[in-house]
């Protein structure tokens, strides 16, 4: 199979960046215009603004109603999302390659010329409460939430991409107007395209749907987070299940290296990985577990979770604790093997995904400044060898660990976790 064709990229004089990733075998498109504005770039009492804004924005614009907006791009099957990261905001349209290019002025009205209807913004809000009280209802979420708290401590990178309930109880309409009047700038925005789209034809709409947009300066980023390190744990009536959340830092995705990725496919993708086959195959302590590593902007985190019986909480606790203490002394030839290939297949299987091809190149631009072959990135993952493997999990262990627990946690379970983590968090804890 041939490489899809390289990224071809342009910036415009506003400052705005597009990127246009040629896919010609693909059957549909994607189009995205990202913003490089995340829950990191909002002040505590601003934090869940940018979520708001991403679900006010489809209430209404200048031009169109709530419902024209969703009418013009079901009318042509296409499929319209958004969604606010820690890092940025992503607005989305997905459907066939004939109607690509019209979603270009489609996205340009949300972020250009939003009204944020009053009456609309109360409705809203009841859903996003009611969304907000449904992820503190859930274990997992809670346990991440805990978990970057334990990471960060009170830096923004630890901030909820969805909010405080007292802030988005209180947002005006004021507020969503000045705070994408301050955010919505061409400087900060990349428009992103996958498919087989013509490039000139491509470029040329960006200009026409983007060029009225305020070119403004680019954010500064913010300065990366100290790593903090240690246990927290919330009791929640929710069920007979206890949820970790366990981590250490890795290299942020600016430092463009492959062996915090390859690390987490080591310990944990697939059912023969240490991971799941001590934990679930040979112990039958968990149904659910998981490695990922975790890659932002500023910072990174390789990040092991697992759900299990509240009961089995001292016994995956050190089960977890012993495996990484014996991968700590050398990763198998076949450890490395199999994290390899399960790179170069997410990397093939992301080509077959339009969506999936923009998000990767837009977070490559906004890190590296540059977009990242698949090539490129496979050719580095296999010049990984098991010393740089070894030193990768070295250095996160010597960091120490953040690890949280949430759900029906036992009586104790803070003071049994801090001894079966004992070797793993960090002193003082």
């Amino acid at each position: 199979m041939s490489p899809p064709p390289s990224p071809l990229l342009h910036r415009f004089p506003s400052g705005l960046q597009a990127v246009l990733l040629p896919l010609p075998n693909a059957v549909t498109a994607s189009v995205s215009a990202f913003v490089r504005s995340g829950s990191v770039d909002e002040p505590r009492a601003l934090n869940g603004i940018g979520h708001v804004v991403e679900h006010m924005v489809f209430k209404g614009t200048r031009a169109r109603t709530a419902h024209q907006i969703n009418l013009d791009a079901e009318r042509r099957g296409a499929e319209v999302n958004a969604h606010t990261d820690k890092d940025h905001s992503a607005f989305h349209m997905r459907g066939l390659p004939p109607h690509a290019l019209d979603f270009l002025p489609m996205l340009a009205d949300l972020l250009l010329a939003p009204t944020f209807p009053a009456d609309e913004l109360e409705r809203e809000r009841q859903v996003l409460l009611q969304e907000f009280a449904e992820d503190e209802d859930d274990p997992m979420a809670t346990a991440y939430r805990l978990f970057d708290t334990a990471c960060y401590g009170l830096h923004p990178l630890a901030q909820p991409a969805i909010g405080r309930r007292a802030n988005i109880e209180r947002f005006t309409r004021d507020d969503l107007v000045a705070w994408t009047a301050r955010q919505f700038t061409a400087a900060n925005t990349v428009v992103a395209a996958a498919g087989p789209l013509d490039a000139e034809a491509f470029f040329a709409r960006v200009d026409a749907a983007f060029g009225g947009m305020t070119p403004g300066t680019p954010h500064a980023a913010p300065e990366p987070p100290a790593w903090r390190g240690g246990l927290k744990t919330r009791h929640m009536d929710a069920g007979q299940q206890a949820h970790l959340v366990l981590g250490f830092p890795l290299p942020a995705l600016a430092a463009d290296d492959p062996a915090g990725e390859l690390l987490a496919l080591a310990l944990g993708e697939g059912m023969s990985s240490p991971l799941m086959h001590e934990l679930r195959e040979q112990r039958g302590l968990v149904y659910y577990a998981a490695c990922a590593a975790d890659l932002l902007d500023v910072a990174g985190e390789l990040v092991i979770e697992a759900s299990f019986g509240d009961k089995r909480l001292p016994e995956v606790l050190e089960a977890i604790s012993g495996l990484l203490d014996r991968q700590a002394q050398g990763f198998e030839a076949v450890d490395l093997e199999r994290a390899q290939q399960q790179f170069a297949l997410r990397l093939a299987r992301g080509q077959e995904r339009p969506g999936r091809v923009v998000e990767a190149a837009v977070l490559d631009l906004l890190a590296l400044g540059r977009v990242r072959a698949p090539a490129d990135r496979l050719a580095a993952a296999m010049a990984v060898d098991r010393a740089a493997l070894g030193q990768a999990l070295d250095r996160a262990l010597k960091a120490g660990a953040a690890a949280a627990l949430a759900g029906s946690l036992p009586r104790g379970a803070g003071t049994q976790a801090r001894a079966a983590l004992a070797a793993l968090l960090r002193a003082g804890d």
